[in-house]
């Protein structure tokens, strides 16, 4: 099960969580978040993380030229689109061999055969929980809901997970269920995540 830290934006917190070395870390780039980099955010910050983590770049509606831009700048290894982006958005990014985790957002009224298009142009599908804010609720979804899920695409499970969750986790039989992504629970209230939450979590996903 592979480990996603998302909204990563200080540079000692970086360099901290980097040395327990999670499968991805994550770092947005939509200015309306409370987690957004900043217009300062630096390459310098990530370049030396360790090379098996894969940097994700999260954007919001952003345009794909503008992401492509960032995606050379940062150096980043994956694009997160949490937004409404099209097929044919991911279409351009794919033909630009970057690499791509659609995110959609779950509710009880969610529809599967609206991703089904995505399957050829996204290398990964997240499920998060449905807010108007596009993510970062802390809440969890009702994760039934995935019973209803027959798609080929391996997909990361988003939404309010903290050590707790994890436990829950094992008892899931999803076969396209290859990651975990955390993010405010893990977190102080500055924003800064908890070393601490972060090396439990850590420990107890590669149990599973």
């Amino acid at each position: 099960m592979k480990i996603k830290i998302c909204g990563m934006k200080f540079a000692e917190n970086i360099s901290q969580v980097g040395a327990l070395q999670p499968d991805f870390l994550g770092f947005i780039f939509y200015s309306k978040s409370k987690r957004f980099v900043g217009d300062d955010f630096s390459r310098d910050l990530i370049q030396n993380l360790p090379k098996s983590i894969k940097k994700v770049g999260v954007f919001v509606n952003e345009s794909p030229e503008i992401i492509l831009e960032k995606v050379k700048k940062f150096d980043l290894d994956i694009v997160q689109l949490h937004g409404n982006e099209s097929v044919s958005d991911c279409q351009f990014l794919k033909e630009n061999n970057i690499e791509i985790m659609k995110v959609f957002s779950i509710n009880e009224n969610v529809d599967f055969n609206i991703m089904k298009s995505y399957e050829l142009v996204c290398d990964y599908f997240l499920f998060d929980t449905k807010t108007p804010d596009f993510g970062g609720s802390g809440k969890m979804f009702n994760w039934q809901l995935l019973e209803n899920y027959t798609l080929n695409k391996p997909f990361f499970l988003s939404g309010g997970l903290n050590v707790a969750s994890i436990e829950k986790i094992k008892e899931l039989n999803y076969p396209m269920l290859v990651g975990l992504d955390f993010n405010s629970q893990l977190e102080d209230k500055d924003f800064k995540k908890n070393i601490s939450k972060v090396t439990e979590v850590i420990l107890e996903t590669r149990k599973i």
